[in-house]
């Protein structure tokens, strides 16, 4: 069993970034790129170095590589999830580009750069497909001619992959599956449909051998830095779940207490009142929290927010 993440960017890096293993690389691109943008060599652009990585120059854990028809390739994988990456994507690729032209280069001389981008969230709301390529095409006609050839942007999103080992065919979902089910993995217990894949089973051996004692401690502090971020992340939403629920309670009284009060009656604005309290209760029940969860948030003992409850259910 794989003990070491692969989806974990700084793992990715030495696993596909490195000079060892960059017929992985090639394998890992030539599954995603068209026939036409086939790879039989690269030429790693920011190989994965340990020192540049502690000397903080490696702080995007990407990997840029030129293959002999100098297209160039960014690859980057992304485990936390981002809102706003698909500018940052943009921008990776226009960076690549524009480094491409040195003093007195012409614009002629751009060349295709096609930017990979594994997400380990969804992204793409639109798109039920777990593999979306973007090009620029002539709106107009809905036709690719190629005027504006040297753009291509990749998102795989890994999460949308759902295919059981037995439907796995094309290489694209052979790779998925080692990165989504590497902690199943083992060399001695691979199964058929990636058995005849030489470059996964070199990547199931690799995996877990890549790393020194550095190394490791350095994976290990990543792991943490990014379970510290998701576990920030389910508060702030749990916080917000919660403000939310008590400003809306509290909108809901202060409505049912207008609302009685032009009526000119105690009664109803009490009934108001309670009528709000219990729906505000109801939904946060919906949106999961616990009884006791839900008397704290609205300062109650738990007995009333369980009669709310009961009566909810029964339709009163």
């Amino acid at each position: 069993m794989c003990r070491i993440n692969p989806r974990v960017d700084f793992a990715f890096k030495k696993l596909f970034g490195s000079e060892e293993n960059k017929d992985l690389l090639i394998s890992l691109i030539n599954a995603i790129v068209s026939e036409a943008d086939q790879v039989s060599d690269i030429e790693l652009k920011n190989p994965y170095n340990i020192a540049d990585y502690k000397a903080g120059k490696m702080s995007i854990l990407d990997i840029k590589a030129l293959d002999k028809n100098r297209h160039w390739y960014n690859i980057e994988m992304q485990i936390a999830e981002d809102l706003n990456f698909d500018k940052r994507a943009i921008y990776y690729w226009a960076k690549l580009v524009t480094e491409q032209l040195s003093e007195g280069m012409m614009f002629r001389d751009l060349k295709k750069t096609i930017s990979i981008n594994i997400l380990d969230f969804n992204f793409v709301q639109s798109e039920t497909e777990y593999h979306n390529l973007y090009k620029i095409i002539n709106t107009t006609s809905g036709v690719d001619d190629n005027l504006h050839d040297i753009f291509e942007l990749h998102y795989i999103e890994l999460r949308k992959f759902k295919k059981a080992y037995q439907d796995v065919v094309a290489p694209l979902d052979r790779w998925i599956t080692f990165l989504t089910k590497a902690y199943d993995l083992t060399t001695g217990n691979i199964p058929e449909s990636l058995a005849s894949d030489s470059n996964i089973i070199k990547a199931i051996s690799a995996v877990d051998r890549m790393f020194n004692e550095e190394e490791r401690q350095i994976y290990e502090v990543r792991m943490q830095s990014l379970a510290d971020i998701d576990s920030k992340i389910a508060s702030a939403e749990e916080k917000g779940l919660k403000n939310g629920m008590r400003k809306g309670l509290e909108k809901g009284l202060e409505k049912g207490m207008e609302k009685g009060m032009e009526k000119g009656m105690e009664k109803g604005m009490v009934k108001g009142m309670e009528k709000e309290k219990a729906n505000m209760i109801h939904q946060a029940h919906k949106a999961g929290l616990t009884n006791s969860a839900i008397a704290e948030m609205f300062q109650l003992p738990i007995g009333e927010v369980e009669k709310n409850l009961e009566s909810k259910a029964d339709g009163k």
